[in-house]
């Protein structure tokens, strides 16, 4: 059987830490940032996790080898 390829797409935006979660970077931290508060952009610089949900796919589906 043929080895499973990792959508690239998805590599480039999800990490997976050493307990299962699946962590991305926060969206809306690029530009425009003058109408955003410092507070807005401090919690936005922190990572998120996915919610237990769409976790085993994209493990399963995206991520195969991770």
């Amino acid at each position: 059987m043929p080895k499973m390829k990792t959508k690239k797409a998805a590599a480039k935006r999800y990490k997976l830490t050493a307990g299962g979660k699946v962590k991305y970077k926060k969206m809306n931290l690029r530009h425009i940032l003058t109408k955003k508060t410092t507070k807005r952009k401090r919690n936005l610089r922190k990572p998120g996790f996915l919610d237990a949900g769409p976790v085993h796919q994209i493990k399963k589906k995206l991520l195969p080898y991770g």
